[in-house]
């Protein structure tokens, strides 16, 4: 195991300077020969290892269809870590111009990493950590701001039924399973997520009791909501920086520049 271990950071180095070059592809062919050579936990411990920045990089290029070893081995903390950087691999562009579709984009990476594993401890142990954050937050509730009615029912059901509660809804959201599994793994992810979403409130039984309404032609809505644009920019606004900002280098647009 010893000799294992010492061939890790030379494999970490690898994979961060493949993922930093963009060759996503070859990244992932060394997270499988790691895998094959010396077991799932070695795997597990590279994505550990290297920069969250990377992971983010890494994990972003395989939403939606394409699978990856990362999706499936990443550990709880690294990838709660990795979240705070996935506003940076957004374009400002698609953000203004269409932000339902990067929330889905999201809702789909979310999916695969928590729901790619059966294992229901591991399942809790993603949803704590990633929830346990401001970032955390911010990001479950982009996934709910699609569904912000279903978020209201399940509010509902949380204050009814406590653990009891079963990922049914009056309608067939795919987001509806996911607030369900967070709702159980931590309370309080549950509800942070939910008072990002809905900043006038900050009891859950005041949620339980507000009815939502998406009627156009109402001048001021019931329930004041964040909308999906809003939260993409205040995520954007929580990306680290990975490196020291020069004390005479000029202002750089927001979010560019983060892998490099």
């Amino acid at each position: 195991m010893s000799d294992e271990k010492s061939n890790l950071p030379a494999i970490s180095k690898q994979v961060t300077e493949l993922v930093l070059a963009g060759s996503l592809s070859h990244a992932e062919q060394a997270f499988a020969d790691a895998a094959e050579q010396h077991g799932d936990l070695a795997v597990a411990e590279v994505l550990q290892n290297i920069p969250p920045h990377v992971t983010a990089l890494h994990m972003a290029g395989f939403d939606g269809g394409k699978l990856s070893l990362a999706t499936l081995l990443v550990p709880p903390k690294a990838w709660a870590d990795s979240l705070a950087y996935i506003a940076a691999t957004w374009n400002e562009d698609m953000i203004e111009d269409d932000p339902e579709r990067i929330a889905e984009g999201l809702f789909n990476h979310i999916h695969g990493v928590v729901f790619g594993t059966e294992d229901e401890e591991r399942r809790r142990e993603l949803l704590q950590e990633a929830s346990a954050t401001d970032h955390g937050a911010t990001v479950f509730a982009i996934v709910f701001s699609l569904a912000p009615k279903e978020m209201l029912e399940v509010a509902g059901e949380v204050i009814s039924k406590g653990q009891y509660i079963t990922a049914q809804s009056s309608s067939d959201s795919d987001v509806v399973p996911l607030a369900v599994a967070l709702a159980q793994a931590s309370e309080d992810g549950w509800d942070r997520a939910l008072f990002e979403l809905f900043p006038e409130f900050r009891h859950s039984a005041d949620l339980a009791d507000a009815e939502y309404s998406d009627d156009p032609d109402e001048e001021e809505p019931s329930v004041l909501q964040r909308s999906t644009k809003e939260l993409l920019y205040r995520l954007r606004k929580q990306v680290p920086s990975t490196r020291s900002a020069s004390a005479r280098g000029g202002r750089r647009n927001l979010g560019t520049g983060i892998f490099s």
